[in-house]
């Protein structure tokens, strides 16, 4: 199952193959090292110097001229209210399903972004921190959804994504342990007006579930400035988590700490029908359910074909 974008002419985005795209670098430099993208990327995502190169840089030089754009607009409608404020957060949201490589997409375009002269301080959040603990998520049998839209704290999340682009100081957001698998208790990053939030998660393109009172209340995306969708084929996306599994399997499931150290000692044979079973019983029907749909809300799409390395880019239209 496959949902993507209607004919051509009718598509609200302008499409690009690699070669297309990563012509569109222009004379962006690269500023960061092989060392660097060593420590960047996620476990079984192999990204190379030559996929910056093709597909990141120009999306550096993209966001770049994007932030500088609103920058100028902002402080012109703060002339024409005659008003008198600081610099307003670029947020810019990045979703996809689980294995497509999210978190190195983020921490590249972090690193990347941070380099720019006029955007040195760029945070990046992932929405973990704002799933609900355990116990929680355990009270309302709600565990085996977890990463779900109704896993998270969405009100806690709105109002943290609110105050980012209010430009209000030292604002608090959760932490997220893959370790333990929940919430550290009494445990928080603080953003103090970034240049750029990245906020890297399942489901930020996703629109919010009604509130008793029936009010409508804001989309998180309501917030973003700009917005990728980091797509795969599921057949690539189930091959990739099962990898994954396997090589958590002999690293951090051994961790005593482990949520997951029941999996440690599983033979190959066991180990990969557990992590397809979970594929399938959780990961799966979040993609097909509440992920998937929200692609066509993404300013950017970015797909990657089965070797992990991106094939084709679609730019919504302004």
């Amino acid at each position: 199952m496959d949902k993507r974008a209607p004919p051509l002419l009718l598509s609200p985005y302008h499409r690009f193959n690699r070669d297309e795209w990563a012509a569109l670098r222009a004379d962006t430099p690269l500023t960061l090292s092989a060392g660097d993208l060593g420590r960047l990327k996620s476990l079984n995502d192999p990204i190379s110097l030559e996929e910056v190169i093709a597909i990141y840089l120009p999306l550096s030089r993209l966001l770049a001229l994007y932030v500088a754009a609103t920058q100028g607009l902002y402080k012109a409608t703060q002339r024409f209210l005659g008003a008198e404020g600081g610099k307003v957060p670029y947020i810019i949201g990045i979703g996809g399903s689980v294995a497509a490589g999210k978190s190195t997409l983020a921490r590249v375009m972090q690193a990347l972004l941070q380099r720019w002269p006029n955007t040195p301080k760029v945070e990046l959040v992932t929405t973990d921190g704002f799933l609900y603990p355990n116990a929680v998520l355990q009270a309302d049998g709600l565990l085996d959804k977890k990463g779900f839209p109704e896993s998270y704290d969405n009100i806690r999340l709105l109002s943290f994504v609110s105050d980012v682009k209010a430009g209000k100081h030292n604002v608090q957001a959760p932490v997220y342990s893959h370790v333990t698998y929940d919430i550290v208790p009494d445990k928080s990053i603080t953003i103090d007006r970034p240049d750029i939030l990245i906020l890297e998660g399942l489901n930020v393109l996703s629109p919010n579930r009604g509130n008793k009172s029936g009010r409508a209340s804001p989309f998180v995306s309501d917030f973003f400035d700009f917005s990728v969708y980091l797509h795969a084929a599921e057949e690539d996306l189930e091959k990739w988590f099962v990898a994954r599994f396997m090589r958590l399997r002999d690293t951090a499931f051994r961790d005593p700490l482990s949520y997951f150290k029941k999996y440690a000692g599983l033979n190959d044979k066991t180990a990969e029908l557990t992590a397809r079973a979970i594929w399938k019983k959780i990961n799966l029907p979040n993609l097909r359910e509440n992920i998937l749909p929200t692609m066509p809300r993404a300013s950017l799409v970015l797909t990657k074909g089965p070797n992990h390395t991106i094939e084709e880019v679609e730019l919504r239209k302004l």
